[in-house]
């Protein structure tokens, strides 16, 4: 699509003294506080539905440092069971029930944390745990039996009822979009959010970390929460391009931080893989792996996080691209199992169009995953009515996201068409279909947002910072959302 390259849920509470430890619970299980022996702190958050329940343990390390390390706790009622677990073996006997760590998250440094958890059942009760040891170390406390209520939501790994149940009432007027919408997920061919109502979410996307980090500060976040009125950050982290390969750890971090901005100013973050040359997906799968494995499970219990597993994959099939997508979806899966993943597609993301191909081969044969949407790029001034007239087509049957495009050319240069431009956001305000304008940067392209030289200084609002693209699309953006809630 473009020449290459140019240079989620609960909120689980932690413990805030050493020695406490922390029982919280959704609306299936009250929360329970009590003092613990000093060297851990733990939170276990669950939602229960009939004879079912998910739960989310936050594991904190008070004490020294520990190289591998093993949770133990008991549960109260003989009908509970451990069923599918992640981010953890898991294992039970009797009401016992054991949580060792695996390969990438054993090593917890004094007050660090992991996040693990589980699909369980229950049979007449399900109350929290009140006990938990951590490599012997106990972290005690009490708690009172209750009921659980009426079935409420399904687990992450069982398809939606048909008919959704009623919503809640709805947020007062003026609240952020992760705050209206909560955890998203896909409903048919939509992206749908915490009512089952279809969304569109409609942001910017950052350029390549590794060289525009400076355009991503308080102000020109605030400016895009605010003035923008955006829903969405995409958080392009470049793989190759002196990006995510020359220092992982220093990259996952960068993203981890900008995930924490978006979700403080209540947009939603697109964690984007930005593979781009070379163009088949399977050359970054070991990286890809690493990566995912470590983002998912530091914001598994966020409700804003979005994964974009491949940016353009190109010269490849789309069953290269499958298969490499049914490799890294476990991986987030195992920590994050209800985050909405977006797989790439081919021909550099066009559902195929600029290979000489279309959807039918997704359609035909799908990723064997749930909850998952595929992506198509455009940029107006090179694709036009043949690819609007595809994504058309497609939307019917697949779930669309449009994670990247640009208002000019594919270089990502070039004078803005305005009328092409229009006709696509109509056409993707119309199917509902959510998208990420490449850039919010001020780099001398056509396609950035911002005028060369904005980031350098501190203004982020007002005409004169913007360049054409930027100011059509802040015009598009900043109209009100449609955010059912009922």
């Amino acid at each position: 699509m473009k020449l290459p390259p140019r240079p989620s849920r609960r909120t689980l509470v932690m413990a805030g003294a050493v020695g406490a430890l922390t029982v919280a619970a959704s609306a299936a299980v009250p929360a329970a506080d009590a003092q613990a022996a000093t060297g851990c702190a733990v939170t276990y958050t669950t939602s229960s539905w009939s004879g079912g329940f998910t739960a989310t343990i936050t594991i904190r390390n008070l004490g020294d440092a520990v190289d591998g390390w093993t949770l133990g706790f008991a549960f109260p009622d003989t009908g509970q069971r451990v069923g599918q677990g992640w981010s953890a073996t898991w294992g039970q006997t009797g009401a016992a029930v054991t949580a060792r760590s695996v390969s990438w998250n054993g090593a917890l440094a004094t007050g660090a944390s992991t996040s693990i958890g589980f699909n369980g059942t229950w049979t007449a009760t399900n109350p929290a745990p009140t006990t938990f040891t951590l490599n012997g170390t106990a972290c005690t406390g009490a708690t009172t039996p209750t009921t659980p209520p009426a079935p409420t939501t399904p687990p992450p790994t069982t398809p939606p009822p048909t008919t959704p149940p009623p919503p809640t009432t709805p947020p007062p007027a003026g609240q952020t979009p992760v705050a209206i919408n909560g955890q998203l997920r896909v409903c048919g061919v939509n992206l749908c959010n915490q009512y089952d109502r279809p969304i569109q979410l409609r942001g910017m996307s950052t350029h390549g970390i590794q060289w525009f980090a400076h355009c991503l500060n308080d102000a020109s976040l605030d400016a895009l929460a605010d003035d923008w009125r955006a829903d969405l950050l995409r958080i392009a982290m470049y793989v190759q391009e002196d990006g995510y390969e020359t220092d992982p750890a220093g990259f996952t971090n960068r993203v981890n931080a900008l995930v924490d901005e978006a979700e403080q100013r209540g947009m939603y973050a697109l964690i984007d893989f930005h593979t781009l040359t070379p163009g088949d997906p399977t050359h970054n799968l070991e990286r890809a792996k690493t990566f995912f494995a470590a983002v998912s499970a530091r914001n598994a219990a966020k409700k804003n996080v979005v994964y974009e597993i491949a940016n353009e994959p190109n010269g490849v099939s789309w069953a290269t691209i499958k298969s490499y997508a049914e490799q890294v979806i476990p991986v987030i899966r195992a920590n994050d199992p209800d985050a909405v993943v977006v797989v790439g597609t081919r021909g550099w993301s066009s559902l195929g169009v600029s290979d000489g191909s279309n959807a039918n081969e997704i359609i035909d044969n799908p990723v064997n995953a749930t909850n998952v949407m595929y992506t198509f790029h455009f940029y107006a001034a090179s694709h036009r009515d043949n690819y609007r007239a595809e994504v058309e087509r497609a939307a019917a049957r697949l779930p669309l996201f449009v994670t990247e495009f640009g208002t000019v050319a594919y270089t990502g240069d070039g004078a803005v068409d305005v009328a092409s431009s229009t006709a696509w956001l109509d056409l993707l305000d119309r199917l509902k279909i959510s998208y990420a304008n490449w850039t919010y940067s001020d780099k001398a392209e056509g396609s950035a947002a911002l005028r060369p030289g904005t980031c350098a200084g501190g203004t982020y609002t007002g005409p004169g910072v913007l360049t054409t693209s930027g100011a059509l699309m802040r015009d598009r953006i900043r109209t009100p959302d449609n955010f059912p809630t009922a």
